[in-house]
């Protein structure tokens, strides 16, 4: 009897052919009881639009979530209560007019005044059922050790600051004023900037903010706090000494922090939590939402080295809340470059709409109070909240429990099926699945090699090795491609060795003809390789929810999706179906969602970590390895492109695997393959050529020009004074100092100890700096008194002289505690401390009166190495390291070279980066 074939699966040859071929098929056809199998017919040009389409939309998503910006608005389209740009801009403009305003400079004192006018007048015009007060907080002095981020273990001494606090509250509700919503920004900058965006930007969304509020309080429950602080490029002070010093802070049940690490584009959240009321109520009326916990993963994670005034605030206070920040221009955080004209129309309407709105909401609601639960509370509960907007029109959130349920329900689905298919398929299912899997692996080695490959040529052909940052669309053709390159590859073996099995497997059935088989064998080995797409998704769905992280939610978006349209359009229960081509249309339906979601944060990480190549050693410390390069020249050159590739390379492995499997069996691998080698061809030829410079006036790189006056020398010998030049972007200074004409020599010389880092390479020259400095501002360090009785104890006078502005760091082989005072005052009492490569750094900073002389006690550990065969390496470490900067003095030599420095460089500030003049000192351990 003849067997009845499968019309789901296969093709029976039932009509007459007009072709010369049809008496051909009809004779295989009858060999093969009347089977006939359709083959893969993907041209080339057919695959290569589709990646192109692929491609251009995820571009899209990324343009339309991130650079799509809100009309900038009058004050008369805005209104009395509403949120005006251009309003907002007015102080934007006045601010950075006043130079850097750093931290006891003139600068800051007039910025403080601009904004204290701001306020004044923002109380003279308040509605009058609101309240409206204004205090000028004076700080004397405060000390504070955080637990993580940049200053984890590090001891900050902050004294005369200055900040402004404005409190709006219903004026016939004085109860409101016992449940506060504190909204955070700073008014100073760093030495190297006028901080357009760096937050100039922040302060005058605020005081719109404030204006627009204080037509509104009269209907709320709780007040508003504005906090426009200083202090917080300098260790976070100015947040630290508000919450612990001020009386309104016992109010507080939420604070929201505004930020730029770079200017302008979206204010996005960035962090957020705990507890989810927050991100809640944010996501439930913000015009235009932007947020993604992927940010706030990596940057708890320690990836993204840096901390802002929300750590203060969540950590030393235990609020919840937001923290908001704009990160379009990277490469310009920190740099000369901060500067208006970067300020994209539109930016300030974003922040200010969202968090006016967001404002009105919970200033209204009975429910603030809730929000002020203990974290460890809230994470034992796993009530914290999983949030990312959808193309910045939505913002999706729900709790980190329902996330748990979710994602285990889809794991447990997922498993089943597996099981259920496995056990139909049997041992050749289980053999198949392994082999797929091994096409996985092999596609990730060969993806990341030769993404990595590429990156290590870079320094050898281009006079930069970060020849990218003028132009980052050369990450696609030099990165992109060749990862693509390397995934192509690798599938390919995988392929051949899952087809090889495969061909063993059907060697041994008869009933089929050869060609038959074969084709079933290509067929089956397509399925297998986008089967395994998602298993390598739900591999990483079961490690997020494992370790609860919220990121998690990608592994959920591309599994479910692809694996709903395989089931739907190609699955089938029936064990003795024949395969038939992958349709297209499952390609479609699988990766549409996915793309939606994702491909805006997958592109703006990428272009995050390209702005952060500019300073790529102040953020390498991400493992206990890369910890050998945070010193400037101390990293390997390659090192920030390798990173870069490897990121787009786990980004292609993750986002391309189902796509790839299209590719196999069709006509588009050759065309595929030699259009992605062109792409990488044109890119190095570019590179290579110079067309486009790595750096330019708008994307400069970032150095440091310092005078220092060293005393670390031998008692008694002279200070040794030289200009240190130096760039935290990887590369040589060689041409640019051959140019300056200034002595310079460059090289990795002995170490210099800055004692927040030290610079492995740079550039020193000694010529003409005797100028410009006095030998009565070299700080001391004099050892007062020293006891030895039941445990060895040594008090130390600091007198830092002019210095308001200087950084201390303990040698904690040999000193286990200390406490510190000034004048009668103990700041830092002997409570235990930790250490950081065997050292505990104190970092201070004040206004104009801050205190120059302090008193350090020392704590000696019972095993001291003095006097033991360990006393050459003590001789070589010092008990205690100082630096003091002399903050806005330029000497003749530094100013000379300063003038000479090509336009693509530029000066980069941070909390722990020396000033033009600094001085040098130590105490050594045998003293």
């Amino acid at each position: 009897m003849r067997k009845r074939p499968q019309a789901s699966s296969i093709s029976p040859d039932t009509s007459a052919e007009k072709s010369s071929d049809a008496s051909k098929i009809d004779e295989e056809a009858k060999l093969n009881h009347g089977i006939q199998i359709k083959t893969a017919r993907r041209s080339g040009f057919t695959l290569l639009t589709l990646l192109g389409v692929i491609v251009y939309a995820s571009w899209a998503v990324y343009q339309y979530q991130y650079g799509s910006l809100p009309v900038p608005l009058t004050a008369e389209q805005a209104g009395k209560r509403g949120f005006s740009e251009v309003e907002a801009m007015k102080h934007v403009r006045e601010l950075p007019k006043l130079g850097p305003h750093t931290i006891g400079s003139d600068a800051i004192e007039l910025a403080l005044q601009y904004v204290l006018a701001a306020t004044e007048n923002i109380k003279k015009t308040a509605h009058w059922e609101v309240d409206v007060e204004v205090d000028f907080f004076h700080v004397n002095t405060g000390a504070t050790r955080l637990g993580s981020g940049m200053f984890k273990d590090k001891t900050i001494v902050y004294s005369d600051l200055n900040h402004i606090v404005l409190r709006i509250l219903p004026k016939y509700a004085p109860e409101a004023g016992e449940n506060a919503i504190l909204v955070s920004s700073h008014i100073d900058t760093v030495f190297s900037t006028e901080g357009a965006g760096d937050c100039s930007s922040c302060v005058a969304v605020m005081l719109e903010l404030a204006r627009g509020i204080s037509q509104w309080a009269h209907g709320f429950k709780n007040a508003v706090i504005f906090l426009f602080n200083t202090g917080e490029e300098e260790g976070l002070s100015g947040s630290h000494s508000f919450i612990t010093q001020h009386p309104w802070s016992s109010t507080i049940r939420m604070a929201i922090d505004l930020e730029a690490m770079g200017i302008g584009g979206k204010s996005a959240i960035f962090q957020a939590g705990p507890h989810p009321l927050a991100i809640e109520t944010f996501a439930s009326v913000a015009k235009y939402p932007s947020g993604n916990i992927i940010a706030q993963d990596l940057f708890s994670s320690g990836v993204i080295k840096s901390s802002t005034d929300f750590q203060v605030y969540r950590e030393v206070a235990g609020l919840s809340g937001l923290d908001f920040a704009y990160t379009d221009y990277g490469a310009v955080y920190h740099t000369k470059n901060d500067k208006l004209e970067l300020l994209k129309p539109g930016s300030l309407q974003h922040l200010g709409e969202n968090m006016l709105a967001f404002l009105l909401q919970i200033a209204a609601s009975s429910q603030l109070s809730k929000a002020n639960a203990t974290v460890d509370d809230i994470q034992s509960n796993h009530d914290t909240a999983v949030y990312y907007d959808i193309l910045g029109q939505y913002m999706v959130t729900y709790r980190q429990r329902f996330a748990n349920m979710l994602q285990s329900s889809v794991i447990i689905q997922s498993l089943m099926i597996w099981t259920a298919s496995l056990l139909i398929g049997g041992y050749t299912a289980a053999i198949s699945l392994a082999l797929s899997c091994l096409s996985i692996i092999l596609m990730w080695i060969f993806s990341l090699s030769f993404s990595a490959l590429a990156a290590f040529i870079l320094p050898l052909i281009s006079s930069s090795p970060l020849p990218y940052l003028s132009f980052p669309w050369l990450v696609v053709g030099l990165f992109a491609a060749p990862a693509f390159l390397g995934a192509i590859t690798g599938q390919h073996l995988g392929h051949l060795v899952l087809q090889r099995y495969l061909s063993n497997v059907y060697a041994k059935r008869k009933q089929l003809s050869p060609v038959i088989q074969a084709d079933i064998i290509k067929l089956e080995t397509e399925r297998w390789l986008f089967k395994a797409g998602s298993l390598q998704w739900l591999v990483l769905l079961i490690i997020g929810t494992y370790y609860k992280i919220g990121s998690s939610y990608l592994a959920l978006v591309w599994l479910v999706p692809p694996a709903f349209a395989y089931g739907l359009l190609e699955a089938t229960l029936t064990p003795g179906r024949l395969p038939k081509p992958l349709k297209l249309a499952t390609l479609w339906m699988g990766l549409a969602i996915p793309i939606l979601v994702s491909a805006g944060p997958f592109i703006r990480l990428a272009t995050t970590m390209i702005g952060l190549s500019v300073r790529f050693v102040s953020t390498a410390d991400l493992t206990s390895f890369m910890c050998l390069f945070k010193h400037p020249g101390g990293s390997p050159e390659w090192l920030p492109s390798v990173a870069l590739s490897i990121f787009i390379a786990v980004v292609i492995c993750l986002t391309l695997v189902y796509l790839l499997s299209y590719i196999h069996l069709s006509g588009a691998k050759t065309s595929i393959v030699l259009a992605t080698c062109i792409l990488f061809a044109l890119s190095l030829a570019v590179v290579f050529s110079g067309v486009t410079p790595p750096f330019t006036e708008e994307t400069a790189r970032a150095v440091n020009v310092v005078h220092v006056v060293d005393t670390t020398g031998r008692f008694g010998e002279k200070p040794s004074s030289y200009i240190s030049l130096f760039s935290l972007t990887p590369g040589m200074l060689a041409k640019e100092v051959e140019e300056m004409k200034e002595g310079f020599v460059c090289s990795r010389h002995k170490a210099i100890d800055y004692v927040t880092f030290s610079v492995r390479y740079g550039c020193l020259t000694f010529d003409e700096t005797e100028e410009g400095w006095d030998e009565s501002d070299i700080p001391i360090l004099e050892v007062v008194k020293d006891t030895n009785e039941d445990k060895r104890t040594t008090r130390v006078a600091i007198d830092t002289k002019r210095s308001i502005r200087w950084f201390l760091s303990i040698n904690t082989e040999e000193i286990e505690d200390f406490s510190f005072k000034v004048g009668s005052e103990e700041l830092v009492p002997a409570d235990g401390k930790r250490s950081v490569d065997g050292w505990h750094t104190i970092q201070a900073s004040g206004g104009k009166n801050a205190p120059t002389r302090f008193e350090l006690t020392l704590f000696w550990v019972h095993n001291s190495t003095l006097g033991s065969h360990k006393m050459l390496q003590s001789e070589q470490r010092p008990l205690l390291n100082l630096r003091t900067d002399l903050p806005g003095v330029v000497t003749p030599k530094a100013e000379a070279v300063l003038q000479k420095l090509p336009p693509w460089f530029s000066l980069f500030g941070k909390s722990t980066s020396p000033h033009t003049l600094s001085f040098l000192t130590s105490l050594p351990v045998k003293f």
